[in-house]
């Protein structure tokens, strides 16, 4: 008996934000971007005048009741809620409790593979022997731990992979429980739509609408033939998680190797000043980690998603190791210039990626690198 647990922590930066300032209980509370205005504290709101910049990282289940979600512009959300708290990202903060949770939760498991920093699975497979009653009762000790010792709520999805426990983590929200038995999981992931499969966006979405299909049951009972006639070998992946198929082994942690970012446009384009602008944000967000976890990298590279959805990568390892902003957009558009203005060039582009792998570590102390 294979057993998974997806745990998903609830609204994680804006639930830790509340448990520091228990003012904020049961307010729309919105963690990330900037308000540019001198030294006023975010938790006063925002004024019309005021200059709002970035997105949303997090925000509370309250927030949520107006439309506001993660990634929204930070000026969409002022218009839905004007009277939400914004908050600074604290990582530092976030990372300390995050730290705390990995520490209980390394405890329950065999093995355990934290994928953010506010979510893990669990194999339970040699702690859980009898039944999917047993599974609920040991998820039940991780909640009430988790909650006596940091305050905190979390989403716990059970099932015999780590696909349909991802799903399952997500189907009740928040200080959610589902159990989802291995004789079960068609029946239960039949009618969901298909971007609860990890990985489907829009687009993809979009494009399984046009031809009819909608809910993941549908997928499941499609010719996978045509799914791979059209997605490539991601077809071929669609089709066996939209069966409840999926052989992946939670996978311990490993030392990082390299850290990327990527975006899938709303349109596909070929428009140069469009993908290069991508490129810029996307490389501020690496370069975003890179601070924060006082990396350096040595080699960039450019991933590309193309409308026939056809992948192509291009890398450029430099001569040293480099911790700059500048020579990180510098090198990534030349990577891009690659196929805007080389042979490719006419095709258009669904989605674009920013990679930096040869990392090292600068040693803060000491300032040289481990």
């Amino acid at each position: 008996m294979k057993v998974i647990l997806h745990i998903d922590m609830d609204s994680f930066f804006s639930a830790v934000e509340v448990r520091e300032n228990p003012e904020l209980k049961g307010l729309p509370v919105i963690v990330g971007g900037k308000i540019k205005t001198g030294e006023e504290k975010a938790t006063e709101g925002i004024d019309k005048e005021k200059k709002i910049r970035g997105v949303v990282s997090t925000c509370s289940y309250e927030a949520r009741e107006y439309g506001i979600h993660s990634a929204m512009a930070l000026s969409r959300a002022y218009e839905l809620c004007p009277d939400a708290k914004v908050l600074p990202v604290n990582m530092p903060l976030y990372k300390r409790v995050s730290g705390k949770l990995m520490v209980i939760l390394r405890k329950y498991g065999d093995k355990i593979e934290q994928v953010s920093i506010d979510e893990a699975f669990l194999d339970v497979s040699t702690k859980v022997r009898r039944d999917w009653n047993e599974a609920k009762d040991y998820a039940q000790r991780i909640k009430k731990e988790i909650l006596e010792k940091e305050g905190l709520t979390c989403s716990i999805g059970i099932a015999p992979n780590k696909t349909i426990a991802k799903i399952a983590s997500d189907f009740v929200k928040p200080d959610g429980l589902t159990v989802v038995e291995e004789l079960k999981a068609r029946e239960f992931l039949a009618p969901l739509p298909v971007k609860k499969i990890p990985g489907v966006g829009p687009k993809t979405e979009d494009t399984l609408k046009k031809r009819g299909i909608e809910q993941i049951g549908q997928l499941a009972n499609c010719d996978v033939q045509k799914l791979v006639a059209k997605f490539g070998k991601y077809g071929k992946k669609l089709h066996l998680a939209a069966n409840g198929i999926d052989e992946s082994e939670v996978e311990e942690e490993r030392e990082r190797k390299s850290l990327s970012r990527e975006r899938t446009f709303a349109e596909d384009t070929k428009d140069a000043s469009v993908l290069n602008n991508c490129v810029d944000r996307l490389a501020e967000e690496v370069y975003n980690v890179i601070l924060k976890e006082s990396f350096v990298f040595k080699t960039v590279s450019i991933k590309v998603k193309f409308e026939d959805f056809t992948i192509h990568t291009r890398a450029k390892t430099l001569k040293s190791l480099h911790s700059d902003l500048n020579m990180l957009k510098k090198t990534a558009k030349e990577l891009m210039m690659e196929f805007s203005e080389g042979k490719d060039k006419g095709k258009k582009i669904r989605l674009v990626g920013v990679r930096v792998s040869n990392l090292g570590v600068v040693d803060e102390k000491q300032r040289r690198i481990v």
